[in-house]
Formats: C-alpha cells, structure tokens, sequence
C-alpha cells in the first residue's frame, strides 16, 4: 500500500521538468528555448519531457499556468487601491519567473499571447467589475490596467530599460498608482 503522503517519483520528475521550463522560457523565451536544453536543466534524458509533455507547445502551456494571486482589495481604503494593486504586480514579476517568461514569449509566440490575455481578463477583469464605477467598462479598465503593469514588465525586464530599470518599488508604485487608480475608480 502506497503512502498518500509521500510524492510519488513521477511527480518530483514533472515538477523538476516544470521548474526548468519555466527558467528556461524567462531566460530564452518561446523560440529559443529547447526541450533538449530543459531536459538537461531537469537532469533527465530528453524523451522524459516528451513523455510527460508531449511537446514544446504543451510544456510551455502547462509552465505558464499561474496565478497572479491578486490580493483581496474589499479592506483596502478607496484611495490606496491603485497603488496597492501596482506594488503587488511588482512583486509578483519581480518574484516569478513563469510570468517573465509568458511575457518574453507572448511577443513572439501566439499561444503565449493568448494565454497572457486570457489570464488578464479572467483574473483581473472581476477586480474591474467590482471596483469601477460602470460595470460596463471594466473590461476596458482591465484592458487599461493590463497595459501599465504589462508595459512596465516589457521595459524593466525585457528591454531593460535603464530608467525604468533603476525604479525601485517606491518610485513605481508613485508613479503607476496614480495611473492605475484612475483607470479603476474614476468616473467617465
């Protein structure tokens, strides 16, 4: 009889072969990372990969499944909620490679691109809809949103742009708080 409480082998192996992955894309992105050079970041034979993921395609969708882990912003005080909701998306980008790695190969590759907006709307759209004014436009204001936190993403981590990357998480909460609060709060 098998312990419930012990992993088995096969998922050390997978969450081992997700892990690289997910390094692998945000160092490569889509295009450039291989499966060879994720098995060899796994420490596992090749066809081990394709025998769990089946291809490039369906490793990449399975690595770039996360959760933004949006705070809950019901306590949060109406006037704070831009700048809290921006610190948190830099924490999150500066703390997850898996969305620096959505990020990287969104810009080339469809299916990442998809999943990028998919996983904006579904997981910030509610946030929208409870906050702004007309529920009607919260897919805009999540839209709106999406472009601070994904453009500041694009300049301090692909680009690297130096002001923008010499920001620390004061001086962009500051200055994308703002931004953000409008988009969420203001009347139109």
């Amino acid at each position: 009889m098998t312990s419930t409480s012990a992993p088995r082998r096969s998922d050390n192996t997978r969450a081992a072969i997700l892990a690289a992955a997910r390094e692998r894309f945000a160092a490569d992105g889509y295009e450039r990372a291989t499966i060879r050079a994720i098995a060899a970041d796994a420490a596992i034979d090749p066809a081990m990969v394709m025998r769990y993921f089946g291809n490039k395609e369906k490793l990449f969708a399975a690595a770039a499944e996360f959760d933004l882990r949006l705070p809950d912003l019901a306590a949060v005080p109406r006037h704070e909620l831009g700048g809290i909701l921006v610190g948190h998306f830099f924490d999150r980008w500066e703390d997850d490679d898996t969305l620096k790695a959505l990020l990287r190969a969104a810009v080339s590759y469809d299916a990442a691109a998809e999943r990028m907006r998919e996983v904006f709307a579904t997981q910030l759209g509610p946030i929208a809809v409870a906050l702004c004014p007309d529920p009607a436009q919260a897919p805009q204001r999540a839209g709106l949103v999406a472009t601070q936190m994904i453009g500041l993403a694009m300049c301090r981590y692909v680009l690297q742009l130096p002001p923008v990357a010499a920001l620390d998480r004061a001086a962009i909460v500051a200055w994308l708080g703002p931004t953000v609060q409008r988009y969420l709060t203001e009347v139109q």
